[in-house]
């Protein structure tokens, strides 16, 4: 293994670490308290080129790896801006991957140059009120008329809907009665966000107020049979093609979370004054912040260890689950150590650690739960029965 700083990741973290921490503690906790989307801090990705990371290069992205892409959202996420930063941009690195892999040489070239130079938000329409992470069970549907279909139905948790103009849509096309397996007769739509026919409602939430979260009630949107992603009906398998990258990115996203909480502490670790001395020299403040430590990096090694072996073509399903899984872990206590070592100054929002928490907890949520997680290794690692 080759541990050395990779001169092409070197360049990746210095290019987005410019842009990133030009938008300062201040811009975020405004953007925590108006709950307005960052548009200066998307326009501003979207002019650095980082966007299209993973995009083909023919349509004006860089054509990089999970790999790649893990770096650059290690950096965003390391500089204050939690999961509202992350959450503003990782949606275009591997959300469209669908379009990438199954849509035809027209659609990459209507839609990815677009996504790429941040001309269109893209929103997700996928987990419903009743099925939750039982994709299969979505009621969403979308009946075949001349030239397209009409889709009626619901969804939840679908981000950026607010700001977005267009929508990757995951409805069923045949019903689930009617299909020999569960996972068939699930299609994938990309199209536009017709306000007239889609009602959106925000959700108040616990963190990332400025990346909206919403429910969506569709009540006859027509989409043409051009916004259809390769085959009617096997949506289901072109969605897990973006599975395990995005397990990927939400891991290390937590883990620069953590880390950026875990400098703050030690900052303040350092220079706290309590009883003639730093608090920082008690074994009971640096012990758990240098455990934190530890944990940190061992979850940015198994983060990196996915990324790799998906960049290699190899099954890394087990790693990505177990990376987000840690990285979730190990950002969140991070984050509560830091409030805590700070104290009261830490419920402070003008030390923003408490902030940091909040951005942090829904990782260990979405887009899958820890319980999840810890089945699917038993299952398919250990060789335990399904249990569910």
């Amino acid at each position: 293994m080759d541990f050395s700083v990779n001169p092409d990741h070197q360049a990746i973290r210095e290019g987005v670490g410019s842009v990133v921490r030009s938008f300062t503690d201040d811009y975020w906790l405004a953007r925590d308290d108006d709950g307005v989307f960052p548009r200066e801090f998307h326009r501003a990705m979207a002019d650095g080129g980082w966007l299209g990371l993973t995009m083909p290069e023919e349509y004006g992205g860089s054509g990089l790896g999970v790999t790649e892409a893990m770096v650059m959202m290690h950096e965003v996420a390391s500089h204050g801006g939690g999961m509202a930063a992350t959450s503003t941009v990782h949606i275009n690195l591997f959300g469209p991957h669908p379009i990438v892999v199954f849509g035809t040489p027209d659609q990459k070239a209507r839609w990815i140059p677009r996504l790429v130079a941040g001309q269109d938000q893209c929103c997700f329409g996928v987990t419903e009120p009743n099925a939750g992470l039982n994709t299969t069970a979505i009621k969403t549907f979308a009946q075949k008329v001349p030239g397209g279909y009409i889709v009626h139905g619901q969804k939840v948790w679908t981000s950026t809907a607010q700001v977005a103009n267009k929508i990757m849509l995951l409805t069923r096309t045949t019903k689930i009665e009617d299909c020999k397996k569960p996972t068939d007769g699930i299609s994938i739509f990309y199209t536009d966000l017709d306000r007239s026919k889609i009602e959106v409602k925000k959700i108040p939430k616990m963190g990332r107020k400025a990346v909206d979260s919403n429910s969506i009630f569709i009540d006859g949107l027509f989409i043409p049979d051009s916004d259809l992603i390769g085959e009617e009906g096997k949506g289901f398998s072109y969605i897990l093609h973006s599975l395990n990258p995005e397990r990927v990115l939400i891991g290390v996203e937590a883990v620069g979370i953590g880390q950026d909480a875990l400098r703050r502490a030690s900052k303040y670790a350092r220079e706290r004054i309590v009883f003639d001395r730093p608090i920082g020299m008690n074994q009971g403040i640096q012990h758990p912040l240098a455990e934190k430590w530890m944990n940190l990096e061992a979850a940015y090694l198994m983060v990196s260890k996915a990324a790799w072996l998906y960049d290699q073509h190899q099954p890394c399903g087990a790693e990505a689950n177990a990376g987000k899984f840690l990285g979730a872990r190990a950002g969140y206590d991070a984050c509560l150590q830091a409030v805590l070592t700070l104290g009261g100054f830490g419920y402070a929002k003008e030390y923003h650690v408490e902030r940091l928490l909040r951005e942090v907890t829904v990782t260990r949520i979405a887009p899958v739960t820890e319980q999840m997680i810890m089945s699917f290794i038993a299952e398919k690692v250990l060789d335990q029965p399904k249990s569910y």
